[in-house]
């Protein structure tokens, strides 16, 4: 438990100092549901003891597959999603809310 608490802080120093760059945080905030999302799988997988391999044997896909999504250069579909919630003994919620 203590080595996600070191990673999670340690992301969270990198994520607040990289802010502080006005054309990557504006960046960033576009993509915040992308980032979300990804920050919830990763963080969903790390809590689990999960390696990226075994989180695809999981989903039936390749380690690669995972490593893409966790890095933001996929853009998954939401079957895709909805596997690797699965694999992740979870359940993905999408809502559609009016502003």
């Amino acid at each position: 438990m203590r080595y996600i608490e070191n990673a999670m802080k340690t992301y969270h120093q990198f994520r607040k100092e990289t802010l502080r760059n006005r054309d990557i945080s504006r960046a960033y905030h576009a993509l915040g549901p992308e980032f979300d999302i990804i920050a919830l799988l990763i963080k969903r997988r790390i809590e689990k003891g999960l390696s990226q391999q075994e989180i695809a044997r999981r989903a039936g896909t390749k380690q690669s597959a995972i490593s893409r999504l966790e890095s933001g250069t996929y853009n998954p579909s939401a079957a895709f999603l909805f596997k690797i919630a699965d694999a992740l003994d979870a359940r993905l919620t999408i809502s559609l809310r009016g502003r």
